[in-house]
């Protein structure tokens, strides 16, 4: 085995994360770079072997993303993937060919048993095809090792180079024998030794924060509760603990019992220098009178920066600011497509860096979100912080459709807290990424007791994902629904009727607004 990781060079592909994901889980570390990097970029993190990725260009377009030719030279073992292989092939004098009607969907393929890529793999299994163009002669050197019934060469080999190319995406659930794949090209042919796990990451993450603040200086953080907040604040605490102080600002649009449960965790379990900042009436104030929801987030983030600055002012020696930036946003913001277009304004603490003349510190920028929760683990925070459902940083603001108030505002809360609570009753919390109340600006007539009510609507919205970039809504089984609804109805005064929200991602969005 050699140690090292994968480079994966980006073309585009919509599944590209998945790649990236599935070598992680493998333990092998990885990283996708951007196709057309140069390669000082590509080996800045000494890969062991090189996967060309899938994207949606034809190799012919006179903009179609191109890898710098001198990767052609190396000895690394390489896998092209869809896209990836039509540039293998184009390169290595092969010959890709366009007019094809478009093959999508599910495909069974078969292979040469002798090929190390396909070791313990049965033929005849199903992969997922998405491609127009296709290979039609394989260079020199190479030989079709797989094929499917509408497509000749599905599969291509250079064995004694340890070049492969395959037609279809292995990265995909719906590619049946895939993990075992992409498993044979990382440990079979590259060698690689699988010495990727949160325990190195946080080893060597503690030793980077440490050499980062070396010439002195403090860190501070804006503590939200959330997971990745959370687990950047233990991780800071555990680096630098006299050095570094998390600021928590109350906006007055928390979940209930949130408040408390920062304080006890952070400040009282931990035992950080824990900052709380009390803004909960100026953010209503504020917010008085404001519906639409983009400003909505522009009122909040500007209050938030404002009583975030007067908070670190009186920190001294202030150097560093802290965020819990993750892999998924560095991967948008790289990507030769370039950052994919706004649908909302994210409540974060963007521009303050600049603004305060700090510089930005991102422990948690190579994980995924599975990575993050597994590393709040390995630092010890409790269950019920390092498996929460991800909470907007407007809060509940965006979860009333209308005008912010107390009273509204104390309705979403008890209903929320109600939902939430009957999923961790019976065990239904950790089948959901993202479950919440949403409070309506509608009345609908009710009858209760024998007396006519026009009261409130609840929506609730439970939805499953991978990383929340898309979601299906949950199967909730209908005997919980009714019990949820009844306890909402009959404790949440003001409240007449729930519905429940079976829309996907895309078309909507998690959140309401």
């Amino acid at each position: 085995m050699v140690p090292g990781g994968v480079a994966i060079l980006d073309f585009g592909s919509q599944y590209n994360q998945l790649i990236a994901r599935r070598i992680r889980e493998m333990g092998v570390y990885c990283e996708l770079i951007p196709g057309n990097a140069p390669m000082p970029s590509i080996f800045r993190i000494k890969p062991a072997a090189l996967i060309l990725s899938g994207g949606p260009s034809s190799v012919y377009d006179h903009d179609a993303p191109q890898p710098d030719p001198a990767i052609f030279q190396t000895e690394l073992p390489m896998l092209g993937i869809c896209y990836g292989m039509q540039l293998l092939a184009l390169h290595e004098n092969g010959k890709v060919e366009g007019g094809y009607e478009r093959e999508y969907g599910p495909a069974k393929l078969y292979h040469e048993k002798d090929i190390d890529l396909f070791n313990d793999i049965e033929s005849g299994l199903q992969a997922w095809m998405s491609h127009g163009d296709r290979v039609v002669k394989v260079p020199a050197g190479y030989r079709t090792t797989a094929y499917t019934e509408l497509l000749p060469i599905a599969a291509m080999a250079d064995v004694t180079r340890r070049r492969y190319g395959v037609q279809f995406h292995p990265e995909v659930n719906h590619t049946e024998f895939g993990v075992k794949l992409l498993r044979n090209f990382v440990f079979g042919i590259s060698g690689i030794s699988p010495d990727w796990s949160m325990k190195t990451f946080l080893k060597k993450s503690i030793e980077t924060v440490r050499d980062e603040l070396a010439g002195g200086g403090n860190v501070i953080l804006g503590l939200s509760g959330g997971v990745d907040s959370s687990v950047v604040a233990a991780l800071l605490h555990e680096a630098v603990p006299q050095r570094f102080t998390p600021i928590f600002v109350d906006n007055g649009l928390l979940r209930m019992g949130e408040r408390e449960e920062v304080v006890e965790t952070f400040r009282d379990h931990f035992g950080m220098p824990l900052k709380v900042i009390d803004g909960s009436e100026k953010f209503l104030s504020a917010l008085s009178g404001v519906t639409d929801p983009e400003k909505k987030r522009k009122i909040i983030g500007r209050v938030f920066i404002e009583l975030f600055e007067s908070a670190a002012s009186e920190i001294e020696n202030v150097t560093h600011l802290a965020q819990g930036t993750l892999y998924p946003d560095v991967i948008e913001s790289i990507s030769f497509r370039g950052p994919s277009a706004t649908i909302k304004s994210h409540h974060n603490v963007g521009g303050l860096p600049e603004r305060m003349n700090l510089r930005l510190l991102e422990p948690l920028r190579e994980l995924f979100k599975d990575e993050v929760r597994e590393l709040g683990h390995e630092l010890g925070l409790p269950d019920h912080i390092v498996s929460r459902h991800p909470f907007p940083g407007p809060g509940l603001a965006v979860r009333i459709l209308g005008d912010i108030n107390h009273e509204d505002l104390d309705i979403l809360r008890k209903a929320d807290r109600i939902f939430i609570d009957y999923l961790l009753e019976n065990d239904l919390y950790d089948e959901i990424w993202q479950a919440f109340a949403v409070l309506l600006p509608v009345r609908t007539v009710g009858v209760m007791g024998d007396e006519r009510t026009y009261d409130r609507v609840i929506a609730l919205r439970a939805v499953t994902s991978t990383d929340g970039m898309t979601a299906d809504w949950y199967r909730m089984p209908p005997e919980h629904l009714a019990r949820i609804s009844s306890a909402i109805v009959n404790r949440v005064k003001g409240v007449s009727r729930v519905v429940y929200d079976i829309s996907t991602k895309p078309p909507g969005t998690i959140e309401w607004e």
